[in-house]
């Protein structure tokens, strides 16, 4: 177990920002877990968690304790499979294509750690995490005790659950259980994977080839966090009613969205950003990626509140001009 003062947490943030907290605890295992539980039980200092660092924005210094997992591991049993809460969910993809296990292909190179699939609902071309995790276990912080919590008790949502509000710094996650299928089922029908698949011959993809192409995809409009400081999408696609909806049509014909049921559709964030004006644009050392506008960057140097400024000069443009509130997918500490 890590216990280590005054720690920068440069390395455990995607946007390179470099911020310390006071303490930094870090466990590898159940035990560990319930250790760190024991010592946050008893220390009357604030307390965060953190996973990978891929949905996190850190304006200042933490006077506080920052908790992250290092559990590791990958056992099949069947159709699931049981991961370590410290282990990148990517490698989940990769393992469980090389095992045939199939249906997180479209999931394919989001950064972060599996712990925080179950916590953020991560998603990406029509398919979400909650979509195949079946249980969480983790260590309840006040009592120390080691709960597996069933996927409907988390109450998943559209990048939300239960341990982003009501269960926020309650738990310390050490496992979280998929369940897949063996038999492949390719989702095509989402952003441009049939097109692409199509302009490379491939009419039948296997899961591997799907898994590749998803990832150029991705690596085309994403930055590198280890050579762009970024976070991935910044923002959460809004879902408007059929009115909002039909009035944005009027004014703007050309307009994308996804149909979610027959009340409600999702406008892509990044599209209402770019009419705005702002892709490849820059506000001091922050700036809006060139290729895709839900992408905010650190251009070099920059601080948390450079960030923040940005952000909040694009969502107010963004309700000037649409009358729509877009909300950072991402956690601002």
């Amino acid at each position: 177990m890590k216990d280590i003062q005054d720690y920068s947490l440069i390395r455990h943030n995607t946007f390179g920002i470099d911020a310390k907290c006071r303490r930094f605890l870090e466990y590898e295992n159940t035990q560990e877990a319930a250790c760190v539980a024991k010592m946050l039980r008893e220390s009357d200092t604030p307390y965060i968690i953190i996973g990978g660092g891929s949905n996190l924005l850190l304006t200042q210094d933490f006077e506080g304790i920052v908790v992250h997992s290092a559990v590791k591991g990958f056992s099949v049993d069947g159709c699931r499979a049981r991961c370590g809460s410290g282990m990148a969910w990517d490698h989940v993809v990769e393992q469980s294509l090389n095992v045939s296990l199939y249906g997180a292909e479209n999931l394919s190179l989001i950064p972060g750690d599996v712990g925080a699939s179950a916590v953020q609902n991560i998603g990406a071309y029509g398919v979400e995490a909650k979509d195949l995790i079946e249980s969480v276990t983790a260590v309840e912080i006040t009592t120390g005790r080691e709960l597996t919590i069933g996927r409907d008790e988390c109450r998943y949502g559209y990048r939300d659950s239960r341990f982003k509000h009501e269960w926020k710094n309650r738990f310390l996650i050490t496992n979280v259980t998929y369940r897949f299928s063996r038999e492949f089922i390719p989702h095509l029908d989402y952003g441009n994977i049939r097109s692409e698949l199509e302009r490379r011959g491939l009419v039948n993809p296997t899961a591997m080839q799907l898994r590749q192409v998803i990832i150029d995809i991705r690596r085309a409009k994403l930055p590198d966090p280890e050579v762009v400081g970024n976070a991935g999408s910044f923002f959460m696609n809004p879902v408007v009613n059929k009115a909002k909806f039909d009035e944005l049509m009027e004014k703007y014909p050309q307009m994308p969205y996804y149909t979610i049921d027959e009340n409600h559709v999702k406008i892509p964030a990044g599209w209402m950003i770019d009419q705005c004006g702002w892709k490849g644009k820059s506000l001091g050392r922050a700036g809006v990626h060139d290729k895709q506008a839900l992408v905010l960057v650190n251009r070099g140097g920059a601080e948390g509140r450079d960030i923040v400024s940005l952000y909040q000069a694009i969502q107010s443009d963004v309700k000037e001009k649409f009358g729509i509130e877009i909300f950072p997918e991402v956690n601002v500490i």
